[in-house]
């Protein structure tokens, strides 16, 4: 069994300061795979007093030389493929392919904000117009300081990929709070960031749960810009941290995404995506498109082949190549969606799902529902579950599909599966989310933005937004 007892501050392993530890899961043998340390508040500032040291050096060595750490750090990553694909999947209880899929995403990001890096060094001090004769002016711009990034456990590797890179980029220096479910992959990069010489201090890696790490890295007055992913009620209590001092924050929370489907879509495309919208990472995803909006002409049509679709759905063991649906990640996730199972019974919803799909007597797995005729005010309709259940409802046009899509809490992503592609765009154009897929899977290149709106969020992941998120712009005008 392997045991993290150490948290990785100023290029050093060091010892936990917390007594306590933590237990981590192989969410299909149900068993316990390693242990990990409960850090403390006194862990923390150690690694943002480390932190904060290392800032200055590494601000000023300018964005070619920190786009070539964050090349090496990808060539690590890459070389270590098999191993870290193994245990992201062992450890998290996705499907082996998915959790490759995840790797390639984080080295295409720290590949692109590589190159962003070595961009921003070549913008600095570019002229701006001042609109004013006889004024000159040129921007900078400025690492936030020191970051704290905390991540979920959903997808290791890639959110911290989408938080890590930006921020090294910009010059900051992080401490970063992995989820105590998943600390396994993401102690790779402490690993790698020893190996290929990254200067002590500008990565800080801290293990523990919210509570005894989170909180006191969020208050922390030495930590200058927060970034958070999880849920809405952790999030707002991230903001409430923030707001002492002022502090600089980026949210990305829940979702309760739709997925519209015209009644001139193709049908067996829209199968494959609403599918994928709620079965992938076995739903475990703020972007599950976990409410459907058919026309009612193929709404049957559609409900039949979703149910031949999850009965040849293939439940087993995520690190076999043919398994397509894991198990969720620990016992209390399976236990909060069988919870939403129990309302959903007593609410007397109806779920269509493959009876014929066979689950393993062991792992925490969870068979996809699909609910129609869900009324607006169930529970399932308005909450994220992060499972495998989608809520279904037939409307008469698009009118009707647009104005339900958008009466919900969150806007974080939604997709539209139609037969015109200019009709998908302009219904994706009266769609309130922060990114929409017509005809296509949830795809995420890291040159695109990624966030939402309404409770879904504050600010953007991704692009070039995602590296502002992590700057300070400076303007220094004089007389011409």
């Amino acid at each position: 069994m392997q045991e993290l007892m150490h948290h990785f501050i100023d290029n050093r392993w060091v010892a936990s300061r917390g007594d306590r530890r933590l237990a981590v899961t192989d969410p299909y043998r149900e068993t316990v795979i390693a242990k990990v340390t409960q850090g403390s508040a006194q862990d923390v500032d150690m690694a943002v007093s480390a932190a904060r040291h290392a800032l200055p050096e590494w601000r000023a060595m300018g964005g070619k030389a920190r786009g070539d750490y964050l090349d090496a750090l990808a060539d690590a990553l890459e070389a270590r493929r098999d191993e870290l694909e193994t245990v992201s999947s062992r450890n998290n209880g996705k499907p082996r392919a998915e959790a490759a899929q995840d790797l390639s995403d984080a080295i295409a990001c720290y590949r692109y904000y590589a190159d962003e890096a070595r961009r921003l060094e070549a913008r600095q001090g570019e002229a701006v117009d001042t609109g004013e004769p006889g004024l000159v002016s040129r921007r900078y711009q400025d690492p936030a300081g020191v970051a704290g990034l905390i991540t979920p456990w959903n997808f290791p590797l890639v959110s911290s990929a989408w938080k890590l890179a930006p921020a090294l980029a910009a010059g900051c220096t992080v401490v970063f709070k992995p989820s105590e479910v998943t600390p396994l992959p993401e102690q790779a990069l402490a690993e790698i960031a020893l190996a290929i010489g990254l200067p002590p201090g500008v990565f800080n890696l801290v293990h523990g749960d919210g509570s005894n790490v989170g909180a006191p890295l969020t208050g922390h007055p030495g930590v200058d810009k927060l970034s958070f992913t999880g849920s809405n009620a952790v999030g707002e209590a991230v903001m409430a941290a923030a707001a002492k001092g002022t502090r600089n924050v980026s949210l990305e929370l829940g979702g309760k995404s739709p997925i519209l489907v015209t009644e001139d879509a193709d049908l067996d495309l829209a199968c494959e995506l609403v599918l994928a919208g709620f079965c992938y990472n076995a739903g475990q995803m703020c972007s599950a498109t976990s409410r459907l909006l058919v026309h009612h002409s193929i709404a049957e049509a559609l409900y039949s082949r979703l149910n031949t679709a999850i009965a040849e759905l293939s439940a087993g063991n995520p690190q076999l190549e043919t398994s397509t649906l894991g198990p969720l990640v620990n016992a209390a996730q399976r236990d909060r969606v069988n919870a939403y199972l129990a309302i959903a019974e007593e609410e007397g919803l109806v779920a269509t799902a493959a009876d014929t799909l066979a689950l393993p007597i062991q792992g925490y797995f969870v068979a996809p529902r699909v609910f129609r005729d869900v009324p607006l005010t169930s529970r399932l309709w308005r909450e994220e579950i992060f499972g495998p259940v989608l809520c279904a409802r037939a409307v008469k046009d698009d009118d009707e599909a647009v104005a339900l899509a958008n009466d919900s809490d969150f806007g974080l992503v939604a997709t539209v599966v139609a037969g015109d592609a200019a009709r998908a765009e302009a219904l994706a154009s009266r769609l309130t989310a922060g990114n929409v897929w017509c005809n296509s899977y949830q795809v995420a290149p890291p040159g695109l933005g990624w966030g939402g709106m309404k409770r879904s969020g504050i600010g953007r992941e991704l692009g070039r937004a995602g590296l502002a998120a992590y700057l300070e712009t400076r303007y220094v005008t004089r007389p011409a």
